[in-house]
């Protein structure tokens, strides 16, 4: 599949939380603005750190009436460990097989690491802004802060 584009619909999904509860996508549209960061993997470093980032701002994230979901391809048992060690109020998705990834156009890093990626989606559904840097994962957060602001800046007018 082709990297999504900022414009374009976001496509809809079902996946399992750190819970086993059946999260899809689309029951969020029309009701806020999503957050979407696909990570590399549960319980390394840089992942730890990302995942730590968005629970650290929370807070702003409620403000701006944004959902928070973490994807990667760990299995239910191990985002649940990982969501509990480190305190997580938001929702990790299980997406083994990577098929969500695909359909996002997640890209590779060096050909075989899963990419880290962050898809910033209004309430209507649209892709508003796309951040992906592999080694940068602090600016993960900066980065769905900033195009959080833009959409309600826009929405305002």
């Amino acid at each position: 599949m082709p990297k999504l584009q900022v414009g374009e619909k976001a496509p809809n999904f079902q996946l399992r939380d750190q819970d086993g509860n059946i999260i899809e996508i689309g029951e969020f549209i029309g009701k806020c603005s999503l957050v979407l960061f696909f990570y590399p993997k549960d319980k390394i470093y840089c992942c730890t750190r990302q995942v730590c980032f968005f629970r650290d701002s929370m807070s702003y994230f409620d403000e701006q009436n944004a959902k928070i979901f973490g994807i990667s391809s760990d299995t239910v048992e191990c985002h649940q460990s990982f969501a509990k060690k480190n305190h997580l109020s938001f929702p990790l998705l299980s997406d083994r097989g990577g098929n969500v990834r695909k359909l996002y156009g997640v890209p590779n890093t060096m050909f075989i690491l899963p990419g880290r990626c962050t898809y910033i989606i209004d309430s209507n559904g649209i892709i508003r802004h796309i951040y992906s840097s592999q080694v940068k994962f602090a600016n993960h957060v900066m980065e769905a802060k900033r195009a959080l602001e833009t959409i309600q800046l826009s929405s305002d007018n």
